[in-house]
This record gives C-alpha cells, structure tokens and sequence, in this order.
C-alpha cells in the first residue's frame, strides 16, 4: 500500500472530497459574544459624553438614585442626548452590516459596499435640493429628504439594472450603481457651487456623524428597517443556493436575477435608513461582512447575524471614542471609521484569503 489509511484523501459520491461539517457551536458562541459586548457598549455609551456630567452621575441616574433623578441637566444628558444617539448608531450599524452582507452575497464580491447601488449620491444630492429649493433646515427634514433620495436612486439603479436579457446581473447592476452615482455627484457639485449656505449645512451633514439624532427622527424608520431585515432574513436560503453560481441556483429552482434584484431593494431599505440617519459611513458595510465571515464561514444566515452585530459594535465604539478624543469638541464617526477603515481595506485586499464569498445553508 503506497498511502496509509490516515493520508488517503476521503471522498464520498464521484470521487468528491468529503467536507467536514461545519461546527454549529462557534457562530452561536460568536454571536452571544458580540451581543454582551454590544450591551456592554449601550450602557457605556450612555454613561459617557463630551458635557460636564460624569459617568458616576450618569450611573446613579441609570440606577435610580432619588438626587440624579432630580438633576434636569443630568436627564437632559443621558436621556435626551445620549440615549438616542446610542439607539441611532445600533440602527446604523444593523442596516449597514446586514445590507454589506447581503450586497457582497448576492454579488460573490468581497469588496462591494452600499454605495454601489447608488443610495450614498441619491441621499446626498436629495440633501442639497431640499437645503437649496425647498428651504429644508430642521434634522428631520434633512432625513426625509436623505431617505427619499437614497430610494429614489436605488429605484432607478433596479429598473436599470432589471431590464434586458441580462436583468440582475452582478456586473449590471455594479455598472448602474457606478453611472447613476457620478451623474448625481456632478449635479450635487454643480448645485453646491452657487449656494454657499447650503454648501455650510451639507457639508456638516456629508461628513457624518450621530449628533443631534433625536428619538423621533429614529421612530418612521423603524418599519422600513423591519421591512429589510425581514427581507434579508428571507434571502438568506436563495443566497445560499446563490453562493453555489448561478447555474448550481437555477438547478435548485432559483432565479438568479430575481434574488439579485429583492437583495438590492432590501440593500436600498436598510442603507437608505443608516445614510439618512448619519450621513455617508464609508467602509462599516464592507469590513463587516468580511469578519461576519471569517467567524461563521459559508453560512449565510450566520454571516447576517454576525456581520449585523459587528456592525452596531463598531458604529458604538466609534461613536464613544468621538466624544473623548478631542473633548469637549467631537470628532464625526465617519473619521474615526475611516481612519481604521482605510489600512484593513488595503490589508484585505492583499490578502490570500480575498475570494469570492460563497455562502451555504
């Protein structure tokens, strides 16, 4: 015998190599992890800010303490500041991880993002029309009109990219992304450069940041984001059957396009809601599905679950960190972000381990 028992290759069927199956305890492990830390970063972030009033105080208000109940600049604090900027950067995080996750699956290209659909120039081009013709100036205006752009232009990018013998397609929908994105970046720079005011204003907003998000800016979002949520948990067995090419879908009973095309408007929905609420945050929705990934492997719904928490970690974090870095002033999470976005994207990309992502039930 020229190979031993333990060396020989086992393979099962027509000569396929056997996979192992893929554990079922790490991703639960994983997630519940990443569940207590985000739970551990909610009560951190509403302890901590950039004003006068302590984390001690703002422990004894949390506990019920009679004297910090009574403290209206202390309430004023964690309640009315904190507490909705914390429930703002879990949104944000959720949307952007799930919709990276879904985009980068439905696409089998690790380094997709939301942007690609065009929902980051439709917002924003919105954002300057309603700033310089309609006379939009409250935050919540300024976040109807974020949303209502940011659909818009998904809307277009899937009529576009669902028509035609080739409807749904990766590379077409990647390429109406990318032309309607520039065509609504040039009309956003050439409107910018008559109105100096609303220049101001959008450049604060572009930027991207979580401060000044009240509690009833996040409220109207709440059923569009069931909505995509609900949607990206339905796409999770398509995708996977996806992940196996599009012919290995068709041979299952999928429609290739038609998968592509619900995961697009889920994407729009969820990061539609995340760009309105704080602007453009680069990178989240890219680097977060890579890890959802490393940690759960192929499976997809594992992968959304994953990459759904380590999304709303990071955004927390970021946002803590933006409060006390430069204090009493605060630094926009989009920085920070970038600042940590930027050298994983390049390790990423020179990575062995850059490959298609594949998914599996």
């Amino acid at each position: 015998m020229s190979i031993t028992q333990r060396e020989r290759p086992n393979t099962t069927g027509y000569g396929r190599r056997e996979r192992p199956p893929t554990p079922a305890r790490p991703p639960l492990r994983s997630a519940a992890a990443l569940a207590v830390l985000l739970v551990g970063l909610v009560l951190l972030s509403l302890l901590v800010g950039t004003g006068s009033s302590s984390p001690a105080r703002a422990w004894d208000y949390l506990v019920g303490d009679p004297a910090a109940r009574a403290d209206a600049q202390l309430r004023l604090a964690v309640l009315d500041v904190r507490l909705p900027r914390t429930l703002a950067a879990v949104l944000v995080g959720v949307c952007l991880g799930t919709a990276g996750c879904l985009l980068q699956s439905a696409t089998r290209n690790p380094l997709a993002e939301t942007g690609l659909l065009g929902v980051n120039s439709g917002a924003a081009f919105a954002v300057v029309v309603g700033l310089t013709f309609f006379g939009a100036a409250s935050s919540f205006a300024l976040l109807l009109w974020a949303l209502l752009g940011g659909m818009a232009a998904s809307a277009v990018v899937l009529l576009l990219a669902g028509s035609g013998r080739a409807a749904g397609s990766p590379l077409r929908l990647v390429l109406a992304g990318s032309a309607l994105g520039a065509t609504f970046h040039g009309m956003t720079s050439y409107v910018l450069l008559g109105t100096q005011a609303t220049f101001d204003t959008y450049r604060y907003w572009t930027i991207g940041s979580l401060a000044g998000v009240e509690t009833s800016d996040l409220v109207p979002l709440l059923p569009l984001v069931a909505v995509g949520l609900l949607t990206a948990l339905g796409c999770a067995r398509p995708l996977s059957a996806l992940g196996l090419g599009d012919d290995g879908a068709r041979s299952l009973g999928h429609h290739p396009g038609r998968i592509r095309l619900v995961v697009a408007a889920a994407v729009s929905l969820l990061a539609g809601c995340a760009v309105a609420v704080a602007g453009p945050i680069a990178f989240l929705g890219l680097l977060a599905p890579y890890a959802a990934r490393t940690l759960a492997g192929a499976r997809m719904t594992a992968q959304l679950a994953l990459s759904a928490l380590i999304a709303a970690d990071v955004v927390i974090l970021a946002d803590i960190l933006a409060r006390i870095v430069i204090r009493p002033w605060e630094t926009p999470v989009s920085v920070l972000l970038a600042f940590v976005g930027g050298p994983l994207l390049v390790w990423i990309a020179r990575s062995s381990r850059l490959s298609t992502a594949g998914a599996s039930a």
